[in-house]
């Protein structure tokens, strides 16, 4: 699977040192190529704000090469007046930016948000952190983003990604040889192993899902009918056996294995061993979904873990009241960020868990142990709706099945739920199960096009 570099200032300098030409040279380069993209998008008058540094630098070039071809330009330097521009560019401050903008920079800033005019920002919109996507004060927001070399990690990451705007790479002839962080585009969906003449149902991918206690069997619904939409060849459930009536009544092929429980509904210790026997057809086990929350769970997801020898997504209830595991099978966990914060108390998940963290959000991170950050950007608002993570279980579990290693499948099955849900129309109203057919046409290589730095 093909990712895209995302470069932190450090290896985006170290990918200007190594560059056999000189600084001014890429300069040229770098303003010529924002002069150009103002040229093709934005007619009209330019005030273009450069600061020091090199992003300056590039500002000065632009501004020349704008006035050379015709345009009326404006050059501010430093602070002052914007004049009455019809578009600006915003060359204020560059990649080298740490914490809040100093107060001269922050009222050029807030001038420029309040001219009311497309912004175009050379490298990164001033203000936002280029390594970490984080705004510490006043921030740019950019209509577009010019970046040199390869997209930087904050134009990928909230909120720096929400004041990019639309990100265009201009190559320079710059070659990161290094970067730790990676972008990852809706072509990756293109690689999904696909059923083949010869697929049987289990060579195809076989998951299980652990969940749906009386009340929650939505979410484990859910979750099995996103994993045979993601194209897995078997699934089935393993939910408490009081469960059982509803989930045959609408889960025609899923198949259903009971969890024995005690009258008033809590899972006895044999539910474990219920679990395994259903394991034995499985190459992966997604527990969680509806799995309700009491001591019979919180002892349940201890024991899988620690007996089962396959790959595990974990998710929603089975996320509650977790404890530190060691595993030598793959595990992959989907927090949210509220979580995420009462999991750990701590930054790293990855550590701590030893495990693959996929983090929804408005852009969803997906880390792993000893490795950089996979960050997949596609998605609507539309996923801001309850089941839908229920849904990228189902997916992150079906991918992992068919052979795709942990930490790219989730990369992966996040993008097809986001671009499942950018596929919706319309997408207000929509509930989680909207997402299915989305999901089908997504895997057939519909809503692939956008660029993963498009912006919306």
């Amino acid at each position: 699977m093909r990712l895209l570099p995302l470069l932190t200032a450090e290896e985006t300098r170290r990918a200007e040192e190594a560059h056999p030409g000189s600084l001014d040279e890429l300069m040229e380069r770098a303003g010529t190529a924002v002069a150009e993209l103002v040229l093709r998008s934005f007619p009209g008058r330019v005030t273009v704000v450069a600061g020091k540094g090199k992003n300056g630098g590039d500002a000065k070039v632009c501004a020349r090469a704008l006035g050379d071809a015709g345009r009326d330009v404006t050059l501010v330097e430093g602070s002052g007046d914007l004049g009455t521009p019809d578009v600006v560019v915003d060359g204020l401050l560059g990649i080298g930016l740490q914490g809040a903008p100093r107060e001269d920079a922050a009222r050029m800033i807030d001038l420029i948000n309040a001219s009311g005019r497309p912004v175009v920002s050379i490298d990164v919109p001033s203000g936002v952190n280029a390594s970490t996507g984080e705004i510490s004060g006043a921030a740019v927001r950019a209509t577009v983003t010019v970046t040199f070399g390869a997209a930087k990690v904050g134009l990928a990451v909230a909120p720096g990604r929400l004041h990019a705007g639309a990100v265009t790479v201009a190559p320079l002839g710059l070659r990161p040889r290094e970067h730790e962080h990676a972008l990852v585009p809706a072509s990756v969906l293109l690689d999904v192993p696909a059923k083949q003449v010869d697929s049987t149902k289990y060579s195809a991918g076989s998951v299980l899902v652990v969940g749906g206690s009386r009340g929650l069997t939505g979410a484990v619904m859910l979750a099995s009918l996103a994993a045979y939409r993601a194209d897995a060849g078997y699934v089935a459930v393993a939910a408490p056996e009081s469960a059982l009536p509803v989930l045959e009544s609408a889960l025609l092929e899923v198949v259903k294995h009971p969890l024995p429980e005690d009258t008033s509904g809590r899972l006895l210790p044999r539910s474990a061993d219920a679990v395994l026997e259903a394991a034995q057809k499985a190459d992966v086990v997604a527990i969680g979904p509806g799995l309700g929350r009491s001591d019979g769970t919180v002892e349940l997801v201890r024991v899988l873990l620690e007996r089962l020898d396959l790959p595990v997504v974990l998710d929603a209830d089975a996320l509650w009241q977790l404890e530190p595991f060691a595993r030598n099978a793959a595990t992959v966990i989907t927090p949210h960020t509220g979580e995420l914060a009462r999991l750990l108390g701590t930054t790293s998940a990855g550590s701590r868990f030893g495990s693959v963290v996929l983090l929804k959000g408005a852009d969803t991170l997906v880390a792993s142990p000893r490795e950089g950050v996979l960050v997949a950007s596609y998605g609507s608002p539309a996923l801001a709706t309850a089941g839908s993570g229920d849904v990228l279980t189902g997916i992150v579990a079906a991918f992992i099945a068919k052979g795709i290693e942990a930490q790219l499948a989730a990369a992966a099955a996040a993008v097809a739920h986001g671009v499942a849900s950018e596929l919706l129309d319309p997408p207000r109203g929509a509930v989680a199960s909207d997402l299915l057919p989305g999901l089908r046409l997504a895997l057939a290589g519909h809503g692939l096009q956008r660029a993963p730095l498009a912006g919306h």
